[in-house]
């Protein structure tokens, strides 16, 4: 029975992280995420892997990265700013974010 209820939640884990990639990656193409950044490669800003490990672990980050999705931000990667993102609403900036952060 032990055994059961922890295959149980380890495939709804797994269906959940699917689930939250698919939700990201596909809000990240529809909101033209994807005309600055790229998953694995710096384009203009900067890959979301280097975002996912720049901030892993750290208290507060999500919240942080929804701000700067949503109203822009300048000289954190560069001389190159981020505009604000008025198309994203903040239920929509928080799943970018939590897809960005679980990246590896």
């Amino acid at each position: 029975m032990k055994r059961s209820l922890l295959i149980c939640a380890l495939l709804s884990a797994t269906a959940s992280s699917y689930a939250l990639a698919d939700a990201g990656l596909d809000l990240a193409k529809a909101k033209n995420c994807l005309a600055c950044h790229s998953v694995q490669n710096k384009v203009v800003g900067p890959a979301y892997k280097d975002v996912a490990a720049k901030f892993a672990g750290q208290k507060g980050a999500e919240d942080m990265l929804v701000q700067k999705v949503l109203k822009g931000s300048t000289g954190a990667w560069g001389a190159i700013p981020m505009p604000p993102n008025p198309q994203v609403s903040d239920a929509e900036a928080h799943t970018l974010v939590k897809w960005i952060l679980s990246l590896k």
